[in-house]
């Protein structure tokens, strides 16, 4: 099979150069199109050069239609906004489209959701392998431990972190109120301050921390009488999301269309 012409999103971003760098080191992939946001200074900049590496051609451009026409997927890590406006020329084209962006809302995902007739997308809150490991064992757990476990997720990132709780957070809420049957919407507590009272039997708790440059540290806890359990992933580095999202890329290739998550691609889906 030839290799799979990739589309970075957010090209010039910190995410987007380590997509850049990565692809150039994945056998299977190869960089077709550097997408950046209309007015950006880094619009007509070389996207190998940004990246660290030696020029590669590919000049960062805000036309993402005249770039898919030479394209089969694109890698989405940018804000909802520009997700949201990608995911109609991806699917028009029938773009694999990796989606990594976070703070999407409730219609943001109806959206993205409604071109999974015709699309293949694949979406999650975190792309790396340990952190989809630790939201199954997440699930387990909270499947095995009832409401006498406190259930608390606390998260810290760099200082210029737009959004909270983080999607990686929410995700692995998704997977303690999978594991107990419950609806993470009717049954988050985030926020605390002041006089709370006391808190809530079977709530799940979050709390953000921002600062410095942490790439993304991620403990779940289960409190329970005279003891805890605590889950956590710390990330080092973002190639580890890139490596995660270019390994979706490629093995959402051939997959009909669909939505798909990394638990699907790397099969931990009835985990």
């Amino acid at each position: 099979m030839s290799e799979m012409r990739l589309i970075v999103a957010g090209a010039g971003g910190r995410m987007g150069r380590a997509l850049t760098r990565v692809i150039s080191e994945t056998p299977g992939a190869v960089l077709a199109g550097a997408l950046e946001a209309p007015g950006s200074e880094l619009l007509g900049k070389d996207a190998g050069v940004l990246a660290g590496l030696p020029e590669n051609g590919i000049k960062l451009s805000a036309d993402l239609w005249s770039m898919t026409a030479n394209a089969d997927g694109i890698l989405d890590f940018t804000v909802p906004a520009a997700t949201i406006a990608n995911v109609a020329i991806a699917a028009e084209r029938g773009l694999v489209h990796i989606i990594g962006t976070t703070g999407l809302s409730s219609s943001d995902e109806a959206v993205i959701r409604s071109v999974t007739s015709r699309a293949t997308v694949v979406k999650s809150g975190n792309m790396s392998l340990g952190v989809n490991l630790l939201a199954a064992l997440v699930k387990r757990v909270a499947q095995a431990l009832d409401e006498s476990f406190d259930i608390e997720i606390v998260e810290i990132h760099h200082r210029g972190k737009i959004d909270a709780p983080s999607g990686t957070a929410l995700m692995l809420g998704q997977a303690a109120a999978a594991g107990r049957g419950i609806s993470l919407e009717e049954r988050s507590a985030r926020g605390r301050d002041g006089v709370t009272g006391a808190r809530k039997s079977g709530d799940i708790g979050f709390a953000s921390l921002r600062g410095g440059t942490a790439t993304g540290d991620h403990s779940v806890i289960f409190a329970g009488a005279m003891e805890r359990i605590e889950l956590t992933h710390r990330a080092e580095d973002r190639t580890m999301f890139a490596q995660g999202a270019i390994k979706a890329a490629l093995w959402a290739r051939d997959k009909k269309p669909g939505f798909y998550s990394m638990a699907d691609v790397l099969g931990l889906s009835d985990f």
